[in-house]
């Protein structure tokens, strides 16, 4: 895509001309909770209902004799059956009534209960959708209320699942991060994994502060196309002038635009994938150690980390871990440079280390 056409595009998305999916925008779905599916539920439903029915008929033609029949003959099985249901669903036509005392204080104090039950399960299942969308609401505003310094991923196809694998694997808890996505089955599949979905377009200012990105700490940017992701990150930079952005994008032409967009970081998904790809055919060792350290959780991950006390003061050598890097303030040191080579408290560093999983396995 040439930028001529890139910028095309998102002067059209600014103008409104892709704007088919506002009212996505407005969905929080928040983690999955373990329900029985809708059809279970009312064949349960409907299972109560038949027994409430059926131990109503047998009480009512246990004491047949105590009922009337204005249609004349005695109360058989088929008229406590026609009783029990025109009593629990409250018709009430008046043909059959209880005239002995024993029908009748059957009828006040079981009978009664049972058709106040049936009435129950009837109603239950609006009962339950109402209660379902103020759990939801609250469980929205606490959410709201709470969340602070999180990760909000734009885009979970197949660059954003391993994104938010590594983020887990890097201690990352799932309430902290939110995936927004314009596909309603994605954002149900995050929800269904644990994490907090939000449904709609993000280049759309209303769906990101849904997100909670104005106080998000780190924003990770995996769309499909990179007009779209520059966009994205126009406004989330706009919303948020502090947080982290790290964007993937296809081409490298456009990676000086979208560090002027506000980007921190801009990964080139075709190039990198080719330098591996030419490092793995030149030495398929180089390959698979690379993939090795790209993979967090198997074998060896590259971390950043503080210094320690103990640390400070000494070369980058003398760490337990594979130093090959150190960020001192806003810049970058490589571990051969003259600076690095004293540690001081306030670093971070970059190192190789063997990664834990990978550890707990050979033991």
């Amino acid at each position: 895509m040439t930028r001529l056409s890139l910028f095309r595009t998102l002067w059209n998305r600014t103008r409104g001309e892709a704007g088919e999916d506002a009212e996505a925008g407005r969905s929080i779905v928040m983690p999955a909770r373990r329900v029985a599916p809708p059809l279970r539920q009312v064949l349960q439903r409907l299972i109560m209902s038949l027994v409430v029915l059926g131990v109503t008929t047998l009480i009512v033609y246990a004491d047949s004799s105590g009922y009337h029949d204005n249609a004349g003959g005695e109360v058989g099985f088929l008229d406590s059956a026609y009783y029990a249901t025109v009593t629990l669903s409250t018709t009430g036509y008046g043909d059959i009534t209880p005239v002995g005392d024993a029908a009748r204080l059957t009828n006040i104090f079981v009978i009664t209960p049972l058709r106040v039950l049936f009435l129950i399960i009837l109603v239950g299942t609006t009962l339950e959708v109402l209660t379902d969308r103020t759990r939801q609401q609250v469980r929205v505003h606490r959410w709201r209320s709470r969340m602070r310094e999180h990760t909000v991923v734009v885009g979970y196809g197949t660059k954003g699942r391993h994104a938010v694998e590594t983020l887990l694997g890097q201690g990352k808890p799932k309430d902290k991060i939110v995936v927004v996505d314009p596909q309603k089955k994605v954002v149900d599949a995050a929800a269904t994994e644990g994490l907090v979905g939000v449904l709609g377009d993000a280049t759309r200012s209303e769906t990101l502060l849904r997100a909670e990105l104005a106080r998000a700490s780190q924003i990770v940017i995996t769309t499909q196309r990179d007009d779209t992701a520059a966009l994205v990150t126009l406004t989330a930079r706009q919303l948020n002038k502090s947080a982290t952005i790290v964007v993937a994008v296809r081409e490298d032409e456009n990676v000086p635009l979208l560090r002027q967009s506000g980007a921190n970081t801009v990964v080139t998904s075709s190039s990198s994938a080719g330098r591996l790809l030419g490092m793995s055919m030149m030495s398929p060792n180089v390959g698979t150690v690379l993939e090795d350290l790209l993979t967090y959780g198997n074998g060896l991950d590259v971390a950043e980390r503080p210094v320690t006390k103990r640390e400070a003061g000494h070369s980058p050598r003398d760490c337990e871990d594979l130093v090959v890097a150190v960020v001192r303030g806003h810049r970058l040191l490589h571990f051969t440079d003259p600076e690095a080579a004293t540690l001081q408290l306030a670093d971070r560093l970059i190192t190789i280390r063997e990664a834990a999983g990978a550890a707990e396995h050979r033991e």
